[in-house]
């Protein structure tokens, strides 16, 4: 999935801290996930295994004893695991990506 730097045309709502993007301001805008601020896609944010959108770090429970750079890259976001085989599509997804798990 990739973002895409745009001109807001209409006022957004940035998907990493919540906080509106106004119009003409520079967004980043991924189909079927939002948009960001610039400054927010520089923050660390995990990717959700399952659909690689963001995994939602800055709404995590463990945010506060997080040590991002150190904990498993295998996040799943809150709408991914939602949804009815959660864990099945996560199994999937981790198979995919590690085809060394599939041996």
């Amino acid at each position: 999935m990739s973002w895409r730097k745009i001109p807001m045309k209409f006022p957004g709502t940035c998907i990493v801290c919540n906080e509106k993007i106004p119009v003409n301001e520079i967004g980043l805008w991924a189909k079927g996930l939002g948009v960001k601020h610039e400054k927010c896609a520089q923050t660390n944010e995990l990717q959700c295994i399952v659909c690689g959108g963001p995994a939602g770090c800055s709404q995590c429970e463990f945010q506060e004893i997080c040590d991002l750079p150190n904990v498993s890259q295998l996040c799943i976001c809150k709408k991914c695991s939602e949804e009815k085989d959660a864990f099945s599509s996560y199994q999937k997804s981790v198979n995919k990506k590690f085809l060394l798990l599939n041996s």
